[in-house]
């Protein structure tokens, strides 16, 4: 009973962070959605793709149920983890957002198939023997980073991640001032 209580709870956390993270990229430019806004590049658009990876291998190859579309392996001798963070000119935006709709389904069709305690090994972990339940809790984790980092990039961008219909920028402004003030003067203590 727990464990099918467990497996549901983590899959609809699951499913929530999925949505967040696809809203992130609505209403951005093509440009901004791909521009580098940190000094290693990240971009609200390669997040998604770098999460469509995860949910790929994580919740597919792990349980013996490949994904049927290629992906890289970190086997492959030009394989950088930094490859999958950001998106080509050649690769549409409609491209990367189907891409993860298309893993997702892959990754709920594994969870839905398997009990919360299914076998799967993880070769390059620490203690590779897992269970499903093991990897939902790491690709949730992972998804719900990530969408923090799009959160963070999305506000750079427009401030549409800090939005709130009862706030104005002067709330925003003040509260920031009441923010540095306070950094300032730690930093003065310190």
């Amino acid at each position: 009973m727990i464990d099918d209580y467990a497996k549901a709870y983590l899959h609809e956390d699951l499913r929530w962070v999925r949505r967040s993270i696809l809203s992130r990229v609505e209403g951005l430019s093509e440009y901004d959605a791909r521009r580098p806004l940190t000094r290693t590049g990240t971009n609200v658009l390669g997040l998604v793709k770098h999460l469509t990876l995860s949910e790929a291998r994580y919740l597919g190859d792990i349980f013996g149920r490949p994904y049927p579309e290629p992906i890289p392996s970190f086997d492959d001798p030009n394989y950088a983890n930094r490859d999958s963070l950001w998106v080509t000119e050649r690769e549409s935006r409609g491209d990367i957002l189907d891409g993860y709709r298309r893993a997702c389904a892959h990754a709920d069709a594994t969870i839905e198939a398997l009990p919360i305690d299914a076998p799967g090994v993880v070769p390059w972990w620490p203690r590779p023997e897992v269970k499903l339940f093991n990897v939902m809790v790491h690709v949730l984790t992972e998804t719900n980073r990530h969408a923090g980092h799009a959160d963070i990039l999305r506000e750079h961008l427009d401030d549409a991640a800090g939005a709130h219909p009862r706030s104005s920028d002067e709330d925003w402004a003040a509260h920031r001032a009441q923010v540095d003030a306070a950094a300032r003067a730690a930093a003065r203590m310190a």
